[in-house]
């Protein structure tokens, strides 16, 4: 049984997931590999490999975790911001308004 198809992501969402998921592989592959003598990994790289993703990973959860739970702050003090901009700007006597009417 099929589920309903599931949304293709902005590029630009791709992109970012690609930037982080390189980012991540080369932090971690320049902290764990030591010798490239061997075809395959020793267990030791592999643990560290897994350890340092899994840091990586969970870090970049926490982040996000606060980056949604400041968003809605964020976003009201910038309406706020731009409406009083706006009424600062629309006052009469304010350098850059309109002139009043006679």
């Amino acid at each position: 049984c099929r589920g309903a198809p599931r949304p293709v992501p902005p590029l630009s969402q791709l992109r970012d997931f690609l930037l982080v998921y390189n980012r991540m592989t080369e932090l971690c592959f320049q902290h764990c590999v030591c010798n490239l003598n061997y075809r395959l990994l020793t267990g030791r790289e592999e643990r560290c490999l897994e350890s340092c993703a899994a840091k990586l990973v969970h870090a970049n959860h926490r982040l996000m975790r606060a980056y949604v739970a400041l968003m809605p702050a964020l976003l009201q003090r910038r309406a706020a911001d731009y409406e009083a901009s706006a009424a600062r700007s629309s006052a009469p006597g304010t350098p850059g308004a309109s002139p009043a009417p006679p």
